[in-house]
């Protein structure tokens, strides 16, 4: 008995063993399939070097386009939302409901005190009957009025909660934000969702101190955004900044109108001021641009890596950017390659 007991023990162990190395088998032949990135390796890329380019005819400023409006909605009220009327990408109008809080309990209280408005009303009356007649001290009927005002202000202020408790649109524009469900117990101050109005437009560029007198407010000028290529838009200048930056740039705000919601907030545009003379200036290809034209970055090769570097942009026609400072003369800037690169990444420039 304890022979064959011992047999299958050892063929149990054999399985096992067995079955062990064959799973360790899968494991090694699955591995030598994946590809891992080898996070050393160069990345191939392709550079050049600032050059002079003539501006014509113009100035081109970048930017990018941000909302006309854009607000988190909150609740004034608490309680539970009964009723939840929107989702992300709904186009909302001015007084549209968003949201509806159970308002049970304050109902309740504002016919509780519409019953007590009653009663001192009945109240007020019979003192100021009995006071003609001087059968009653004055005191009296004039804690009876106050006491209907006390209940009058209370009915007002239960009112008010009660039109809290229906949340509405401040003004027209696209839900982009969803911070609640339906259900949710939420209390004053809770952003419920976020609204965003694009029906006009804000561009906001950088503008060097030695052109910004060319701006004035309310100047209308042409606008016009990457999307579309050379077609322009109508926009009208309505704020320039007092204080420079540290690079001694002005932020001059741009308005226009987007009725047609052609254009969408976060999108990259420039305004062009026409000029009479043409000016040439160092400056580097467009498409060497990382991030956005508010913090416009490059990457050159410094030593075999990339390293990613602000610099202070000037004008641009579309094409080429003017850099004011931050890149060398000598400095390789990336101009193909970089959406493999990150920064300090090695990298091998193509001939």
């Amino acid at each position: 008995m304890n022979r064959r007991v011992i047999i299958i023990g050892v063929v149990v162990v054999g399985l096992i063993s067995l079955t062990v190395l064959k799973l360790m088998s899968n494991k090694d032949k699955a591995a030598a399939k994946i590809y891992i990135h080898d996070a050393n390796a160069a990345v191939l890329v392709e550079t050049t070097t600032m050059e002079k380019h003539t501006f014509e005819s113009g100035f081109s400023y970048l930017g990018t386009f941000e909302p006309y409006r854009q607000n988190t909605i909150g609740s004034d009220a608490s309680g539970k939302i009964i009723r939840l009327s929107i989702e992300e990408g709904d186009r909302v109008s001015q007084g549209t409901v968003i949201a509806k809080i159970d308002d049970e309990m304050l109902q309740l209280q504002l016919e509780n005190a519409e019953v007590s408005i009653e009663g001192q009303r009945n109240d007020d009356n019979r003192y100021s009957n009995l006071a003609k007649d001087n059968a009653v001290a004055g005191v009296q009927v004039e804690k009876t009025k106050l006491g209907l005002r006390s209940a009058e202000i209370q009915k007002k202020q239960l009112q008010k909660q009660l039109r809290s408790t229906t949340i509405k649109a401040p003004f027209s524009g696209v839900i982009t934000k969803k911070l609640v469900d339906l259900g949710s117990v939420i209390g004053p101050g809770t952003p419920l969702v976020e609204i965003t109005d694009i029906s006009s437009l804000k561009l906001t560029v950088s503008v060097p101190e030695r052109d910004i007198l060319k701006f004035k407010l309310n100047q209308a000028v042409s606008v016009k955004a990457d999307i579309y290529g050379d077609r322009s838009f109508d926009g009208k200048v309505t704020n320039i900044s007092v204080v420079a930056d540290k690079s001694h740039n002005f932020k001059v705000q741009i308005t226009l109108k987007n009725s047609e919601q052609e254009l969408m907030a976060g999108m990259y545009g420039s305004v062009r001021l026409s000029n009479s003379s043409s000016k040439s200036r160092l400056a580097i290809p467009r498409k060497a641009l990382i991030g956005s034209s508010k913090n416009p970055q490059v990457y050159v090769v410094r030593d075999g890596k990339a390293i990613l570097i602000d610099f202070n942009a000037g004008i641009s026609d579309g094409d080429y950017i003017e850099v004011i400072s931050g890149i060398s003369k000598t400095d390789q800037i990336v101009v193909k390659g970089q959406v493999n690169l990150e920064d300090k990444s090695n990298v091998k420039i193509n001939k």
